[in-house]
């Protein structure tokens, strides 16, 4: 049985979906138990740029925070979507529903049926779950998808970062990638010619 994929008031297409189809799939707003995780707008650079402003944060990954203008920049990027070709991004920033703030983000770059994710939590809310459990409500939204697989890049020397991927079900596989492990979580996918 396919997965029923499409947004409300379409029926589910046996077919894999269009770049369109799959943007305006990834592009709704995903709740968890504490987080709301909204789409990502210009206007949250304003208060992400204080998240993402602690230099530890780029301790496995590398960079500096980024500027304000750097950032508002970066996120009219993001949010205008991918440049189309078979590529689709999904970009949210997660809100902490017991005080409204906003406290890091995840994304998703999808290509040839295949969802690349990541997630980052602002050091003031680590050590509360809340990037596992951002993780683990957009793989749930993933997985409603016609995709063949999940997977994601984590430094080996990042143990909470890899907690946070075993957390939502992706394995370590033995593949390393710009020196970093890949997880993978494989997904039943579009299954042609069943509804």
């Amino acid at each position: 049985m396919v997965r029923n994929w499409a947004p409300t008031g379409r029926t589910a297409s046996p077919e894999v979906p269009t770049d369109t189809e799959l943007a305006d799939a990834v592009g709704e707003t995903i709740h968890t138990a504490r987080l709301d995780l909204l789409p990502l707008r210009v206007e949250h650079a304003d208060e992400m740029a204080g998240v993402l402003g602690d230099p530890a944060l780029y301790e496995f990954t590398g960079g500096a925070p980024p500027s304000l203008g750097e950032l508002r920049t970066r996120y009219a990027r993001l949010a205008a979507g991918a440049p189309g070709g078979g590529t689709v991004w999904g970009n949210w920033v997660l809100r902490v529903r017991a005080d409204g703030a906003l406290g890091g983000y995840v994304q998703v770059t999808i290509r040839e049926a295949v969802a690349e994710v990541a997630w980052v939590v602002g050091t003031p809310w680590q050590g509360r779950g809340l990037a596992g459990e951002a993780a683990r409500g957009l793989v749930a939204r993933l997985g409603r998808l016609p995709l063949r697989a999940v997977v994601a890049h984590v430094h080996p020397d990042h143990r909470a970062s890899a907690a946070v991927a075993a957390s939502a079900g992706l394995v370590r596989t033995d593949l390393v990638h710009d020196d970093e492990a890949v997880w993978r979580l494989d997904l039943p996918g579009p299954r042609p010619g069943r509804t």
